[in-house]
């Protein structure tokens, strides 16, 4: 026998939405199992039976916005602390790229739920993506994400000479945070004082803590690509939205 799954958990499985969305359709009937209304939480099923939701709730995921932001230096990505504003605060119709293409009209409701999906440090610069939709956040920093991130890194080393080939090599496999091996990296040279960076996961402050491991002093942290989403011209400070033919 296969065991039960509850249907929030078995719904972001299934990628259909976040477990939060999913609470939220159960509590208004909208979602089906197997063609019948389930609205208790915490309704459990089984591998085999279908989940179907109503034409509302496709209706309100597809009004959902994300947005990628230029986050300049001086803000942190998620919630307000120690005096520094988040970076959602640079979000208004003011802040938008006069270059963005997407059809979307700015509402100050998009502001609502709108979570960052991943963290930038408040002292790097570069690509944030915040979401109010529960499948991209789970897409970019749910457990299973494999999605690549890449960043242009400024470093000076700090012993004499240059850094050695063995050391790049530890940087691209073969280093451990926190008592655990990091997964295979991408590190490569861009020119003489910058490297660049493709990682598969994001540990706090990891691309840091990697270079200072190997003697490196980071004066710099740029991130510029998420996946297949580029950050391009988008100058700093400003936002757009994610286009609707554009896929992390």
């Amino acid at each position: 026998m296969t065991e039960p799954l509850r249907l929030s958990k078995r719904m972001s499985e299934l990628g259909l939405c976040s477990r939060r969305e999913a609470d939220e359709w159960i509590e208004r009937g909208w979602v089906r199992v197997d063609g019948k209304v389930v609205s208790e939480l915490g309704s459990k099923v089984l591998p085999h039976q279908r989940i179907t939701i109503e034409r509302q709730a496709s209706a309100e995921q597809a009004r959902r916005v994300t947005i990628l932001i230029n986050k300049p230096m001086g803000y942190v990505s998620g919630q307000a602390e120690d005096g520094y504003k988040p970076a959602v605060t640079l979000v208004s119709a003011a802040s938008r790229w006069k270059e963005d293409k997407a059809p979307t009209q700015f509402h100050p409701a998009q502001l609502r739920s709108l979570v960052p999906a991943g963290r930038l440090d408040i002292d790097s610069v570069g690509l944030l993506v915040l979401t109010q939709d529960g499948r991209i956040a789970k897409q970019l920093i749910g457990e299973d994400t494999s999605i690549e991130k890449e960043y242009l890194v400024r470093v000076q080393y700090m012993k004499p000479g240059k850094l050695p080939d063995s050391d790049l090599k530890l940087l691209n496999h073969g280093l451990s945070l926190d008592g655990k091996k990091l997964l295979p990296a991408k590190v490569r040279w861009q020119n003489d004082d910058q490297l660049n960076f493709i990682l598969r996961e994001g540990k706090k402050r990891q691309i840091r803590r990697m270079c200072e491991a190997v003697g490196l002093k980071v004066l710099g942290l740029k991130r510029v690509r998420i996946g297949q989403v580029k950050l391009g011209e988008l100058p700093v400070g400003q936002w757009r939205y994610l286009r609707p033919d554009e896929k992390f």
